[in-house]
């Protein structure tokens, strides 16, 4: 038998060495950083879960009211050049003293905004804008603009002697939580050249005139999604996922009859803030 003899052992020796190396990163990777990965993830799920175990915040109560309007862009007011819009002005109530009965740094907020607003609809009419709205015209039809950076921020007040003229002009809510969320759906130019028919010389300014203008109300009905984020007194960090499904129909001929009015009142875990770690 042929034996080999090795010329170079230590050469050997350092190769076997670097393989093995290898081996072991390539294990490391494949294997131990996977388990690793796994157990801090599930660590990270217990904090969270215990964190969230009460909420701070809730959602307490939302309100929609929803209208139309006719927006008359003829020279004589001949209500032969018109645009047909749909608006939805939504109040939602946040809930701080469920599990705190008295005010803290804990339940008091410095620090709100909105932001990854989507508008989801069945039919691609009209040009759609989510905005703060002025609580004071609840209700009433008011044009509004598109947030800058699809972002709503909101000014807080602290004391009652911070906003004494009561403006309610630009995103303002109450460190206490004492007055609602206020925002403003529009959709605009659903149909933009609509002309009042020969056999009418009136137009309705609210609901009914999408159904006079021929508007199938499930083309414009929508989902709106997005996120209120809220930074409490302790710089503590809370996260709210909004779906509101605006249905502007019901057994009643809903928003054809001029307006729909829905309030819901929110119980249950879904409804809560999920504090962020």
């Amino acid at each position: 038998m042929k034996k080999f003899k090795i010329k170079n052992e230590r050469l050997v020796f350092t190769l076997l060495i670097i393989t093995l190396f290898i081996t072991f990163l390539l294990q490391y990777n494949f294997v131990f950083s996977v388990v690793f990965a796994r157990n801090a993830f599930a660590n990270e799920m217990i904090e969270i879960a215990d964190e969230n175990e009460s909420s701070i915040f809730n959602i307490q109560k939302i309100l929609l009211y929803s209208s139309g309007n006719a927006i008359d862009n003829s020279d004589d007011q001949s209500l032969k050049n018109m645009s047909i819009c749909q608006y939805t002005d939504i109040s939602i109530y946040i809930d701080n003293t469920s599990t705190i009965s008295e005010l803290t740094n804990e339940n008091t907020i410095k620090e709100l905004y909105i932001d990854n607003i989507v508008v989801n609809s069945h039919a691609d009419m009209g040009n759609k804008i989510i905005n703060y709205k002025n609580p004071l015209e609840f209700g009433k039809y008011k044009t509004i603009e598109s947030p800058e950076n699809n972002r709503i921020d909101f000014n807080i007040i602290n004391t009652n002697s911070e906003n004494e003229n009561h403006d309610y002009s630009t995103p303002t809510f109450y460190t206490d939580c004492s007055n609602p969320i206020s925002l403003g759906y529009l959709n605009k130019d659903i149909l933009p050249n609509y002309a009042v028919s020969q056999d009418a010389n009136t137009v309705s300014f609210n609901g009914k005139v999408l159904q006079e203008a021929n508007v199938n109300l499930e083309d414009i009905a929508y989902t709106l999604t997005f996120k209120i984020h809220i930074v409490n007194n302790l710089n503590q960090k809370f996260v709210y996922h909004m779906k509101l499904d605006v249905d502007l129909n019901d057994n009643n001929g809903g928003i054809y009859n001029g307006y729909v009015y829905k309030g819901k009142n929110t119980t249950g875990n879904e409804y809560r803030f999920f504090k962020e770690i």
